[in-house]
């Protein structure tokens, strides 16, 4: 069932066309500075960059092998692509100045962070980079019913729409919408 619904949802579902951006009504259509924030594994960029090709894109990854302990991350690394001058931060600090970043995507990969409080310093430091018309844009699997059908155990890996929308909110976020991109993904927007 894992591997079925991994398929409808990144495959079949046009994840990586990222159609769902206009569907969920997310849009900046001319976007200066994007920030595409992976843990390790990055299968987004190119696409963000042909999606967006009149922005500057910088690529993050905040991946930590002593703090973020998942295995399949380890295995991922050695098989994708790295996207060009990625660069590598620490959860508390992205070095960019304050209020100068568009759009912050965060794409299947800030529940690597496991710590709460963690999350919390993480979404802090995305807050302190966002214009004031600036948005984080976040699609993850929820701890509910349709990932724990698909996912069983597996599912506790995800984080519920309370503990995301409390880490938004303490992080000093106003905005928040989510809307269900396929019954196993959300897609947050959030905004200053």
């Amino acid at each position: 069932m894992p591997l079925i619904v991994s398929a409808y949802v990144y495959d079949f579902s046009g994840y990586y066309h990222f159609d769902w951006l206009k569907k969920t009504g997310i849009s900046n259509s001319n976007p200066d500075l994007i920030l595409n924030i992976n843990a390790g594994f990055d299968e987004t960029s190119f696409i963000l960059e042909s999606h967006f090709p009149q922005a500057t894109l910088k690529v993050f990854d905040f991946y930590n092998p002593e703090k973020h302990t998942e295995q399949a991350i380890v295995r991922a690394r050695k098989v994708s692509l790295i996207f060009p001058d990625t660069a590598q931060i620490a959860t508390d600090f992205i070095p960019l100045h304050d209020k100068s970043v568009d759009m912050i995507f965060l794409l299947s990969a800030a529940h690597e962070i496991r710590s709460q409080q963690e999350k919390i310093v993480f979404l802090k430091e995305c807050y302190r980079l966002c214009k004031p018309t600036g948005q984080v844009i976040m699609v993850e699997h929820l701890r509910d019913l349709p990932n724990f059908i698909a996912f069983s155990i597996g599912f506790t890996h995800f984080f519920s729409r309370r503990v995301w929308r409390k880490a938004f909110k303490t992080a000093g976020f106003s905005s928040l919408s989510e809307t269900k991109f396929t019954p196993f993904m959300s897609v947050f927007n959030c905004c200053p």
